[in-house]
């Protein structure tokens, strides 16, 4: 029998609305990518980018790099 179970678009603990937000803008850079002339990463894809690029986030194909996660905390000194 097939698992038909989905994944999440991302696995992000915070806030849901976030993740749809990261999924639409990251499906919007891709579906440029693929207007421009990039191969799509799905076998035998013959829709429009913005739905090769959708589903191509959606199996977690395209990975992205999100700048905010990896800024450093700023440490407050203590000063007496």
């Amino acid at each position: 029998m097939a698992d038909n179970t989905r994944r999440p678009f991302y696995v992000i603990p915070d806030d849901p609305e976030q993740s749809v937000y990261r999924f639409i803008i990251v499906a919007a850079k891709r579906a440029r990518q693929l207007q421009s002339g990039q191969r799509a990463l799905l076998p035998g894809a013959t829709k429009k980018p913005t739905v090769i690029a959708m589903e191509e986030v959606r199996r977690g194909l395209i990975q992205y790099w999100d700048p905010a996660a990896q800024q450093p905390e700023k440490k407050e000194d203590d000063q007496l």
